[in-house]
């Protein structure tokens, strides 16, 4: 879930919080854009100096709704290679409750940036498509993130490889596993160009053959899209044969649900 802070997101972390009670969750966590690390990206992140503005925004819901809900503190970071250091400096900043991995560039191109939408048409998608995996694998590092977003995000605008990624994927299965990274089944992709949860569920089996734990988010960034098409999130998870999902605190694994 997000907030203002980063640009493209609407309501205040309040709203989000009242949605979730209103459509029964016990449990959220916000993980807004951290601070780009090679420089502002107005309208994607945060900028560097908001942060504290960040942190005061959620510990103030926390307060607001303690004895409610249970709200978690954490940040969604784009892995950027060469830049592990800096990125690192910035998760340190605070004791997150869980922090997410994303990749959404390969080199300088924002591949699921509606603006640069128009580079797919000339692209080789199956390359495309082994870049990112390539990518997920490397910003797959020890104790960078804690759970890795839309691990097929680059099917966003509806591009599908000619070519089986199955072994992609599973070589990234066993990297995500070897490391001790969570994924997400994420249910955004609904509400894309592409109409189908991230990950796809062929890829999510492979996961869950992995032995790479789950977690669930709905990438909220409208008070309205908080637990948005958790049933079929559920059913996408049962398909693929997960019995259980985790729950992070203080960027360990604490709990274990039963599915």
């Amino acid at each position: 879930m997000h907030t203002p802070l980063c640009g493209h997101a609407i309501g205040e972390p309040k709203l989000y919080a009242e949605h979730a009670l209103k459509v029964g969750l016990q449990e959220i966590g916000f993980s807004d854009h951290a601070p780009f690390v090679r420089g502002p990206l107005p309208g994607i992140t945060m900028k560097r100096e908001e942060l504290p503005i960040y942190y005061k925004m959620i510990e103030e819901v926390q307060e607001k709704f303690k004895g409610k809900l249970r709200i978690k503190m954490s940040i969604e970071a784009d892995f950027i290679p060469g830049y592990e250091k800096q990125t690192k400096a910035i998760l340190d900043d605070y004791p997150y409750d869980y922090v997410i991995g994303s990749v959404h560039f390969i080199g300088d191109w924002g591949f699921d940036s509606p603006e640069e939408r128009k580079s797919w048409d000339a692209a080789n998608v199956n390359q495309v498509y082994r870049d990112y995996y390539a990518l997920l694998r490397q910003s797959a590092q020890p104790g960078l993130f804690d759970i890795m977003g839309h691990v097929d995000l680059v099917k966003k605008f509806g591009a599908r490889p000619t070519e089986d990624m199955s072994d992609e994927v599973r070589r990234t299965a066993q990297v995500f596993k070897d490391v001790g990274v969570a994924i997400e089944i994420n249910t955004s992709g609904l509400r894309k160009p592409v109409g189908e949860i991230y990950p796809s569920l062929d890829a999510l089996k492979i996961y869950q053959q992995a032995g790479v734990p789950l977690t669930f988010g709905s990438d909220a960034h409208e008070p309205q899209h908080v637990g948005c098409d958790y049933d079929k999130a559920l059913a996408w998870a049962k398909a693929a044969d997960y019995s259980e999902y985790v729950i992070f605190e203080k960027r360990k694994i604490v709990r274990k649900v039963k599915i």
